[in-house]
């Protein structure tokens, strides 16, 4: 198979689809990888040492989409890159497609098979290629959190930890999945005072479990988040319905009742947020306030930190990427039934269900039916 790799071109995405080690895996398996000039750069991989490892270098874009029968990327395509679509080809990335109606459109009409690690569902319902991006964007929305907090940026000067003889941060994290798990573990690192929100009273049980007395569990009701969101110093979003958009659950109404300077992250963002004052920002102007709330919502956070990002992303996405590579899309899926999960367009029509509801007026066709 032509698999190809090009330069992410999201406002400061350093990311990148595969790394040298990814390709040496490709071209032993009896492929032929093309990678654009420079795309590994912001990940600190050079041009030699992709060609190193039997990596062809073009020099645009264009050639790779081109050439391409598999495109692996990072983040999902831009609208200027939907021209550069082709039938057939199999888009292996991010889609996030319930907030995004134009592209999931693009992908349709071009008869592109898109392929979105986020809603791929392992048999024991874990989300494997969603988790290493989540375990890192958790970690990441306290500690820019925390920053933005500094009276400098907009905060209100609160030091998560305090110190002696001053009060302690409160953070409050809506969703105690892996993304609001990792934020916990480094709030409570950092020593702030923390609470817990899900809807999910095992989930909650378990992490009463692991962190015990250092954190405050409450069950994710209304009345729950608006009284955590009024005591907060910093709020963490991070609600996760695989495939669908994410519930907005931090009301506006909140925000003139909580702390002037008080920060909210929005790591749900790429699923169109879980706030009703969301808005996409990007690392280069990453924030806004709204009623003296700062408001975080950049939309690839681990994009802050390319060279984990990177190696953690590939280290999971390697081997479900050879299973196409080796056996094509169709025959991938039907030896394993699990990557119908992450089929969201195939051959013109809308293949996950999360994302069909997500938008009026389309239908939901099952993957597995059409690709028999």
């Amino acid at each position: 198979m032509r698999i190809a790799c090009v330069k992410e071109i999201k406002n400061n995405e350093f990311r990148v689809g595969m790394t040298p080690d990814n390709v040496k895996e490709y071209v032993g398996a009896g492929h032929d990888v093309y990678i654009e000039k420079g795309a590994g750069e912001g990940s600190g991989f050079t041009d030699d040492e992709y060609a190193a490892s039997g990596a062809q270098i073009l020099e645009t874009a264009k050639e790779c989409w081109d050439i391409a029968e598999m495109m692996v990327k990072v983040k999902e395509p831009l609208p200027a890159e939907y021209d550069l679509f082709h039938e057939g080809l199999v888009l292996f990335t991010y889609l996030h497609l319930a907030a995004d109606e134009p592209q999931t459109k693009a992908l349709m009409e071009h008869k592109v098979t898109g392929f979105a690690y986020e809603t791929l569902i392992e048999k024991d319902r874990s989300i494997p290629l969603l988790a290493p991006m989540s375990q890192i964007a958790g970690r990441l929305s306290v500690q820019e959190g925390a920053k933005y907090l500094e009276k400098r940026f907009g905060g209100s000067g609160i030091l998560l930890a305090g110190v002696p003889g001053t009060p302690k941060a409160n953070v409050v994290i809506i969703g105690g999945g892996s993304v609001g798990t990792n934020a916990c573990k480094i709030a409570v690192g950092m020593g702030a005072n923390v609470t817990v929100l899900d809807v999910n009273t095992a989930r909650l049980a378990y992490l009463d479990d692991i962190f015990g007395s250092r954190i405050q569990t409450l069950v994710s009701t209304d009345s729950n988040i608006e009284k955590a969101c009024i005591e907060a110093d910093l709020v963490i979003g991070s609600v996760l319905i695989p495939g669908k958009a994410a519930p907005k659950l931090f009301k506006a109404k909140y925000l003139k009742e909580m702390k002037p300077g008080s920060v909210f992250v929005d790591v749900a963002v790429d699923q169109g947020g879980c706030g009703e004052t969301t808005r996409v920002t990007y690392h280069d102007d990453p924030i806004y306030v709204v009623d003296g709330v700062v408001h975080y919502c950049v939309g690839n956070m681990p994009g802050a930190v390319p060279r984990t990002s990177t190696i953690a992303l590939t280290n999971a996405t390697l081997r479900y990427g050879l299973q196409i590579a080796n056996r094509g899309i169709t025959e991938a899926c039907r030896s394993n039934p699990v990557l119908y999960s992450a089929i969201n367009t195939y051959d013109g029509k809308l293949t996950c269900k999360a994302v069909a509801e997500s938008f009026e007026g389309y239908e939901y066709t099952d993957p597995a039916e059409i690709m028999a």
